[in-house]
């Protein structure tokens, strides 16, 4: 976000004479801001970033405007070159695509090499959950302060529950049946979460209940973890110039138990706010800061591992893209392609997602219950009593949806 700011008078008002203001904010607040501005329409703002989670809410509340009449106009943006689950987690349920993507991830697991070659330990590249948590007993502080294995512990629906969230889906278990009963105490739930539990409190970093995602980026880039399961975006950063990890590194598929594959889907995109007067404009700065022009541009003049990945398959067909993201850029690629934000589990679900669910009460649901998890993971409370209290919240939601269909 930072690179497309310098970037924009240049480039993209030089040639366009179309003025951008840019509003930057923390994630939190940013999330606050633009959800007052768009609910009541204010039309202060033209265009936000909005991830996967916020734009089938807001385009089912009318919020932003569909964008399928600017795409169809617009034969440069080539929107079948968006990968496909971007699209699919960007459109509505009435069919159409209210976003466009900036940049995108799934999750897969990151390990060294050496370490792993060193303790004679072969990583499978479609591992197992329990095969990966033996290859962590195997390896943990065999490197004298070297984690088996850094999984989030932290609280927040987006921090513990992101990949919380897909083990439980490839356990088995889901949040919510697709007639809204709540599973959240469910045996599949349960099993999934005390694994979870298990291998960070026995293999897994120092001061797991506190750590999220840039702490287990840390962890990983100064030498204090074997393996990680997270976002596929660290890649850029382990195998930065600057990384003492750079080629060390391994990247595989996110483990599985039931599932084929079991992969998060996230992206920041660019939605427009309905109550714009200039949507036109609009439209035009987000064809440019989405098209593979920009990426190449970010490239010349940045670094190709500046580029914001992970939404067009033109970018894994880039030779210098993949001069500088070699290590991982296939990896990231199959897990972005394998992600199915529609049925991620075993069972149908009521609401889209993979490791959220797409509704508005889930950030505030998902964030009371990662708090009890949290906790578990702690040794405050056993995982049983965190899932119970996790149960009657989740039965409140389901409670009132079941009502709405009836």
């Amino acid at each position: 976000m930072i690179d497309l700011q310098r970037l924009t008078a240049d480039h993209f008002t030089a040639r366009t004479g179309i003025g951008v203001n840019f509003t930057v904010l923390p994630e939190n607040d940013v999330r606050d801001k633009i959800s007052q501005e768009f609910s009541s329409q204010a039309g202060q703002y033209d265009i936000a970033s909005l991830s996967n989670f916020e734009i089938p809410i807001y385009a089912k509340s009318e919020w932003i405007a569909p964008l399928d009449g600017y795409i169809a106009a617009d034969a440069q943006f080539d929107q079948s070159d968006v990968l496909a689950p971007m699209t699919q987690s960007l459109s509505a349920e009435d069919g159409k695509i209210y976003g466009e993507p900036f940049y995108g991830e799934s999750s897969f697991l990151m390990y060294r090499k050496d370490v792993l070659d060193q303790q004679g330990v072969e990583m499978p590249p479609k591992p197992t959950w329990q095969q990966v948590a033996d290859i962590a007993a195997r390896v943990d502080d065999k490197v004298p302060g070297m984690a088996g294995i850094c999984l989030r512990g932290q609280p927040g629906w987006g921090q513990v529950f992101a990949p919380l969230t897909t083990v439980v889906n490839t356990f088995g278990g889901t949040w919510f049946s697709a007639d809204w009963q709540a599973q959240v105490d469910a045996p599949e739930f349960k099993q999934a979460t005390q694994f979870y539990v298990d291998l960070v409190r026995s293999h897994g970093e120092i001061g797991a209940p506190q750590a999220g995602f840039t702490e287990c980026l840390n962890n990983m880039v100064q030498g204090n973890a074997a393996m990680w399961y997270d976002a596929t975006s660290a890649a850029g950063t382990l195998e930065a110039a600057d990384s003492p990890v750079k080629g060390k590194m391994g990247y595989v598929a996110a483990p599985v138990v039931k599932t084929k594959s079991s992969g998060w889907l996230y992206a920041w995109s660019w939605s427009i706010q309905q109550a714009s007067e200039k949507k036109d404009n609009a439209w035009k700065f987000i064809s440019w800061a989405s098209s593979r022009e920009y990426e190449e541009l970010v490239g010349a003049q940045m670094g190709w591992s500046r580029v914001p990945a992970g939404k067009r398959a033109s970018t894994y067909e880039n030779p210098e893209y993949l001069r500088e993201a070699g290590a991982f850029a296939k990896p990231q690629l199959e897990a972005i392609a394998s992600a199915d934000p529609v049925n991620p589990g075993v069972q149908p679900r009521p609401a889209i997602g993979i490791q959220f669910i797409d509704i508005p009460e889930f950030t505030d649901l998902g964030t009371q219950v990662s708090q009890h998890v949290s906790s578990a993971i702690a040794g405050r409370m056993s995982v049983d009593e965190a899932l119970e209290r996790g149960q009657e919240l989740a039965d409140d939601v389901a409670e009132r949806y079941r009502a709405r269909q009836g």
